[in-house]
């Protein structure tokens, strides 16, 4: 969408995007879904991006500047990763970004789906020096905005000042259409776990060999078992699969990128979801979209605890521990009560904190949308 497409009006707002992720933009269709939930309450929302990839800084921020003379007064949601808005994850851009909307009169929120550094410990130089930056833009794109939208609990975040007023925790949503979630399990059949998403080398491999174990262990107690593949990284991890499962009873189905209703099909027929992308967090889309669909999730804890993920039908175990993994895949498969427990605690928690419905009412209110511009 151009620039000149965007509506001025007290009650619309323009979400503000960098440069798009490839090959799913997760940042994008968080605001596709917003907009249709705000506009189911009279509110418009228009995505605008800034073209500086395509057509460099200098006329990306020129043709910010002149279409930004008709936002005055209204509020601009700029979405921050630190990749949107560098190549190479020095985001100095969104901070000039941020100080042209000011100038402008325009009513400047941050949403931050990234409110740390991407990169947390490496021994080369350019890394702690990208680290810093995007440390300090983040603190630099706080104080200049009035308001600042977080994906995390506001007390997890370290760096937040004391005085959080200015600071909002609206958790995001599964960027994948709600499906009817099937309301019990099939106890006599063959179970199928779900494995949505995998993260790029060398991580891949790792998490690769701990889905196999677990899925392995869990076949050993007489469960028969199918694992589906899908999402971003599942394609590109084809041979590392092969290898993990080359000799196990275990059948394996890869599906690879699919699209969204695809996506919310295979999650709402499957029995359970493994994430092993790390410490789950709340952040972790994979996990919001499982929730989204009642499907019970195993997962990874550590980064879990004290936030809405700890009320959801997640059952955590210890980080990179697989035969915990595998153990409590195997009771979660076979104790048809607790599995009736965690898929109803997924809807229940997906209505209540992540559902669209639910962020939209909590932007409003954060925005206090209809107030007179100050």
């Amino acid at each position: 969408m151009n620039f000149a497409d965007q509506k001025n009006g007290e009650k619309s707002l323009v979400a503000l995007l960098g440069r798009p992720d490839t090959p799913t933009d997760g940042v994008a269709d968080y605001c596709t879904f917003l907009a249709k939930a705000l506009e189911a309450r009279g509110i418009q929302m228009s995505l605008a991006p800034v073209r500086w990839m395509e057509d460099g800084w200098f006329n990306g921020l020129r043709q910010l500047w002149h279409a930004s003379a008709e936002w005055r007064g209204q509020w601009v949601l700029l979405q921050y990763t630190a990749l949107a808005w560098s190549r190479r994850g020095f985001p100095l851009g969104a901070v000039a970004t941020l100080v042209i909307l000011r100038r402008r009169g325009v009513r400047c929120a941050v949403v931050f789906h990234e409110p740390y550094r991407q990169i947390e410990h490496s021994s080369r130089w350019i890394d702690r020096i990208r680290g810093a930056c995007q440390d300090w833009t983040v603190r630099a794109l706080y104080r200049r905005t009035e308001k600042a939208v977080f994906a995390d609990p506001l007390e997890t975040i370290a760096w937040l000042p004391k005085n959080r007023t200015k600071a909002a925790y609206i958790p995001i949503g599964a960027n994948i259409p709600e499906a009817l979630p099937r309301s019990n399990n099939d106890w006599n059949s063959q179970k199928t776990v779900a494995i949505f998403c995998l993260s790029d080398a060398p991580n891949r491999q790792r998490e690769v060999n701990d889905i196999s174990q677990a899925m392995n262990l869990a076949a050993a107690n007489g469960i028969r078992l199918r694992v589906v593949f899908l999402g971003r990284g599942t394609a590109e991890a084809t041979e590392d699969i092969g290898h993990a499962f080359q000799k196990s009873s275990v059948e394996v189905l890869n599906l690879g990128l699919r699209s969204a209703e695809e996506i919310s099909r295979v999650l709402s027929e499957s029995d359970a979801m493994l994430c092993v992308r790390g410490k789950l967090f709340p952040r972790r889309g994979s996990a919001l979209a499982g929730i989204a669909c009642g499907v019970p999730i195993i997962a990874y804890a550590g980064l879990a605890e004290g936030t809405p993920l700890a009320e959801a039908g997640i059952e955590l175990v210890p980080y990179g521990d697989s035969i915990a993994l595998g153990n409590t895949l195997a009771r979660t498969l076979t104790a048809q009560n607790r599995w009736q427990e965690l898929h109803e605690r997924n809807l229940e928690v997906h209505e209540k904190y992540f559902s669209w419905n639910s962020i939209a009412t909590k932007l409003i209110d954060a925005l206090d949308i209809g107030r007179s511009s100050p």
